[in-house]
């Protein structure tokens, strides 16, 4: 069992075998390097206490199963919001990027009844224990538990899964709630595919995701569904959730093909 998702070494971050993708053993699954620029957007610094509320990524290359370098930047800062973006290098080369938003924090009291009820799909953690992928050596396996309350890998189609992270981002590191949402978020694609694996590609090249509050607790809940097209393109949207409600939504791009 890996201890973290990433082992820390000076300036870089050595993938463990929890972070394997389902397409190429040499290649990483969006969900932990997603989670990984999240902590470094987080690491971040801000004169005042801001909420990240928008991570947009593009999935540039393959992340190699290597080790990796962050670098980040500030491109817009103002009063009450601000823009930081991260690259993951690869041997100097650029493998994955990210947009982050971040707006000042402020407690407010709203009037009550404003924000529509969606309550959670059912209780945390509740629900039929993912099958597994990758011969049990890969980030679903190893990185994430998922219970399915629909649907599931061997029902293509819509899926509503709770999704936690069995391990740390970062070895000796508590993950922080944005990360928690970067590593599932990217899972949407795959909770709700309508195509069979075995047949056909549907990889997604970059990943947004909108987070209205920071999540609650261990657990999100995703509600995904995935609409292909004929075109070779399509789309996987996510309802994410943790035990109060809804906090976010994400949204996936999606490349489709035949497998080769």
């Amino acid at each position: 069992m890996s201890q973290a998702l990433y082992l820390p070494d000076g300036d870089r971050f050595v993938p463990t075998v929890a972070t394997t993708g389902p397409w190429d053993r040499n290649a990483q699954h969006g969900g932990p390097s997603s989670a990984l620029l999240a902590r470094a957007v987080e690491a971040v610094p801000s004169d005042e206490p801001v909420h990240v509320t928008r991570l947009t990524y593009d999935l540039l290359r393959p992340v190699p199963m290597t080790p990796l370098e962050i670098r980040t930047e500030v491109v817009r800062q103002s009063r009450r919001i601000s823009v930081v973006e991260a690259g993951l290098f690869a041997a100097d080369v650029l493998v994955m990027r990210v947009a982050a938003l971040r707006i000042r924090a402020s407690d407010l009291d709203l009037p009550e009844g404003v924000a529509p009820d969606d309550p959670p799909p059912g209780e945390p953690g509740v629900g039929e224990e993912a099958i597994l992928l990758g011969d049990g050596n890969a980030y679903n396996d190893l990185g994430v538990e998922i219970r399915f309350v629909e649907g599931g890998f061997q029902h293509p189609g819509p899926g509503t899964a709770w999704v936690r992270l069995r391990i740390p981002v970062v070895e000796g590191e508590e993950p922080t709630p944005l990360q928690r949402a970067a590593a599932a978020a990217d899972l949407g694609n795959g909770l709700s595919s309508v195509l069979r694996q075995r047949d056909w590609l549907y990889i997604n090249p970059d990943l947004s995701v909108h987070v209205a509050r920071p999540p609650v607790g261990e657990w999100i809940g995703m509600r995904s569904v995935t609409y292909p097209f004929g075109s070779g393109t399509g789309l996987a949207e996510s309802a994410m959730y943790d035990a109060t409600g809804r906090f976010a939504r994400a949204a996936q791009s999606l490349l489709i093909d035949r497998q080769r």
